[in-house]
């Protein structure tokens, strides 16, 4: 791995464990449904603006509608979760519980999709949800029901990511790939198409949500064209210059960021259940992910377009 890739690394780890923090900031004010609804639209602005800057030709090739379902999937519905969650779980809390993500993707495979449960597999979701037993039980927040349906949303989140994954496999990749850019531009337009109509009935009801202060504004803003916009594009880079596998340590260290965010910018308390917590989660993913390099290396084939969808928020 050369510098600049581990720098990418780095940053899109840091950017996509500020989306816990920004969400912290965000909910109270905005509410769970304004903010998520707020990060996909701005989130598909800001491809568009990227689209247009390298100047993409919208090619779907008769994929658009896979790629708006799969975005309602994979983003429209879990920034709602988190966006629930964040009302009751710290940054660092709901960035470790994404870390499950790869887990729940193999609960879902072995499940659903004909994938074979192996032994190191079966340990490692085990493993991962010991780490969020001790996370939800020994951590800094009161062990209540709100923080158990606050964990229960991420993980529901990660089922979504999970879920995706695989059908982005069977919607895209086997009927020939699409360009990364645009099944992130089609994603977006999904999320945003699935939550407006949830959006538009909350502004008649309960008045438009323009109301917000600037750091709310801020928050949102920052959730869209950096979180969203921008965090694809670095990814996509990643799967480009060091193939699948590797971007995936990108798990491993949001986590550490998510935890961090919140420690300094909103006065979360820091906790031994976010280190056990987080190294259960982590020893969980390296079992899960460890067997899975030689067949994704092998099932690689154009940097220009994606295999699996992001595995986290």
């Amino acid at each position: 791995m050369q510098p600049a890739d581990l720098l990418r690394l780095f940053v899109l780890s840091a950017i996509w464990g500020a989306s816990f923090l920004f969400m912290r900031i965000a909910v109270p004010e905005m509410g769970a449904l304004n903010t998520a609804f707020f990060r996909v639209l701005f989130g598909a602005l800001g491809l568009l603006l990227i689209l247009a800057a390298l100047r993409v030709k919208y090619r779907f090739q008769g994929k658009l509608r896979a790629a708006m379902l799969l975005g309602a999937i994979n983003s429209g519905i879990p920034f709602v979760l988190y966006s629930l969650a964040a009302k009751v779980l710290p940054a660092g809390y709901s960035a470790i519980l994404n870390a499950m993500t790869p887990l729940m993707g193999v609960v879902i495979g072995a499940l659903f999709f004909g994938d074979t449960l192996t032994g190191r597999k079966a340990a490692g979701v085990l493993l991962g949800l010991a780490g969020v037993a001790v996370l939800t039980r020994t951590g800094p927040v009161v062990f209540d029901t709100a923080t158990v349906f606050g964990a229960l949303a991420c993980l529901l989140a990660t089922a979504c990511y999970g879920l995706a994954g695989f059908l982005t496999r069977r919607w895209i990749t086997d009927r020939g790939g699409l360009d990364s850019k645009l099944l992130a531009f089609g994603s977006q337009l999904g999320a945003v198409t699935l939550l407006l109509p949830f959006f538009a009935v909350t502004a008649s009801t309960a008045g438009t949500p323009f109301h917000g202060s600037a750091g709310t504004w801020f928050a949102l803003l920052a959730l869209g064209f950096v979180c969203s916009a921008l965090a694809y594009i670095l990814f996509f880079r990643l799967i480009a210059d060091i193939g699948p596998v590797k971007s995936l340590t990108v798990t491993f260290l949001i986590p550490l960021f998510g935890v961090l965010w919140g420690w300094l910018f909103l006065n979360e308390p820091l906790s031994w259940a976010y280190a056990a917590g987080g190294v259960l989660i982590g020893a969980a993913l390296l079992l899960v992910l460890k067997p899975a390099a030689t067949k994704a290396k092998a099932t690689t084939t154009s940097p220009d377009r994606i295999d699996s969808k992001p595995t986290s928020v």
